[in-house]
């Protein structure tokens, strides 16, 4: 295909400069349209070794791990072994929440489509052993519930923690087992690791952070997260192209490269289908079982973006055209990386019109600001929205929790008006400025939520 051979050309051209341009050590990146691949590496693995990245290097994958977890879920549904309508309990009856009447209602759709509603950001170490995700759900007993289960969409790694040991429990055998023998093995995957005893057969990435706002991006201190989020994306490694080749699988309807069946047509149909629809802060438009679905102006698109330790990751494919792309990098300020090379590749192969970058709207109305002033808190973080002398909106996040141990840096920005109770920062994170929603009423006309893709809820006036 000549157009895909363009983009290979202009990739091992443009990535090296893109990368220096927005502080990104490294980044190895796949392209596939109708069974070809191209791929291109640039930058470093570790800034400090100066170990050069290749297309074979393996980065962390963060959230995207959520979708082969999904799709390992979806297997067992197509055995008969797992239904989607049951609950939790059927398969764990030790599930447990600090909301018993909810832990009784959540059942596995909820988990897979990220509507069960209790605190998702729970990182606890629970050892490295087989027994991690059992141990995990212990530490589950006294997480808080913060909206009725199926009431609306935020973000959950521990559900994914909950459906991964339903996997193994429904299996017999450890999550990562599971990976192996039910994805890799099929998909013929031999650049992928699941914990850093595997990643250090390969050439691997360390992830960077900035240690204060604006510094230069150094090693981080650790790794990888907790083996107890695995199904969530705590570990999981691969190359880009063996992540297409997982991508490649799903846009066949299920088959995998040597024609067999890896997961059903109809299991592959149902993860791609809208469960929930999402706030309005320009991420998708939905999202089905694991994946994150964006119905875009040419088309309709599917992928999931990951986030670990240093590490960004990024995923889109487009069914109609039988085109994808993997963008992988280990720190800096990945967003406008990916944003140029995934626009490309969607425009001019994909045939689709990327989403635009928010901008503040000039004719939208005046901010009601004391429907937004409070405290909001999770158990990563702690968000205050004030408003100055001038009546300009402030917000000041603080990270907490396992997230200020890892260096994240505190970030303050003023908000102005989007659309509707979606704000947007003035000031970029990351390099990127993602717009923020104030959802419910806390009975007095003010927020009860302020939604980020995860609900914080209001915890003062």
């Amino acid at each position: 295909m000549p157009e895909l051979a363009e983009i290979g050309a202009w990739l091992r051209y443009r990535l090296p400069d893109l990368l220096a341009e927005n502080r990104v050590p490294g980044a190895a990146v796949a392209v596939c349209a109708g069974g070809e691949t191209v791929d291109a590496a640039a930058g470093v693995l570790n800034t400090v070794t100066g170990v050069e990245a290749t297309v074979d290097s393996l980065f962390q994958i963060g959230s995207i791990t959520k979708v082969l977890t999904a799709t390992l879920a979806m297997q067992l549904v197509d055995d008969g072994m797992l239904h989607l309508d049951a609950p939790v309990r059927t398969y764990l009856p030790e599930f447990r929440i600090g909301d018993e009447r909810a832990a009784e209602r959540i059942i596995v759709r909820h988990l897979m489509c990220h509507v069960a509603g209790f605190e998702g950001d729970v990182f606890t170490d629970t050892g490295k052993g087989d027994d991690c995700l059992e141990k995990y759900l212990g530490v589950l007993h006294q997480v808080p519930q913060l909206f009725e289960p199926g009431e609306m969409f935020s973000y959950n790694n521990a559900a994914y923690c909950v459906l991964g040991r339903i996997v193994e429990v429904v299996r017999g055998k450890p999550f990562d087992a599971c990976m192996r023998t039910h994805l890799f093995t099929p998909l013929g995957l031999a650049h992928a690791a699941n914990d850093p005893y595997e990643a250090i057969l390969h050439r691997a990435a360390v992830g960077h952070i900035e240690r204060t706002p604006g510094a230069r991006p150094g090693p981080a201190g650790v790794w990888a997260l907790a083996r107890s989020n695995a199904p969530a994306g705590s570990m999981l490694a691969m190359r880009p192209r063996d992540l297409l080749a997982f991508t490649r699988m799903h846009l066949a309807g299920g088959v995998g490269p040597d024609g067999g069946s890896v997961v059903s047509p109809a299991s592959v149909r149902a993860m791609q289908q809208p469960q929930v629809g999402l706030p309005d802060i320009d991420l998708g438009t939905g999202w089905g079982l694991g994946w994150e679905l964006f119905d875009l102006p040419g088309g309709t698109v599917f992928g999931h973006d990951g986030n670990t330790i240093g590490q960004s990751a990024f995923l889109r494919a487009v069914p109609e055209h039988d085109v994808a792309v993997a963008i992988l990098t280990n720190g800096g300020s990945p967003k406008p990386v990916q944003a140029e090379i995934g626009g490309r590749v969607l425009r001019e192969l994909g045939g689709v019109e990327p989403p635009a970058q928010p901008m503040p709207d000039p004719a939208a109305p005046a901010l009601n600001a004391p429907r937004y002033v409070g405290t909001y808190k999770s158990s990563t973080c702690e968000t205050a929205v004030s408003r100055d002398a001038d009546g300009r909106l402030w917000l000041e996040r603080t990270p907490t929790g396992i997230t200020a141990e890892l260096g994240d840096a505190p970030y303050r920005t003023e908000l102005v008006a989007w659309r509707g109770d979606a704000l947007l920062p003035v000031e970029p994170e990351r390099g990127v400025r993602a717009p923020l929603a104030f959802l419910g009423d806390d009975g007095e006309g003010r927020a009860l939520y302020l939604h980020t893709g995860r609900a914080d809820r209001r915890v003062s006036p």
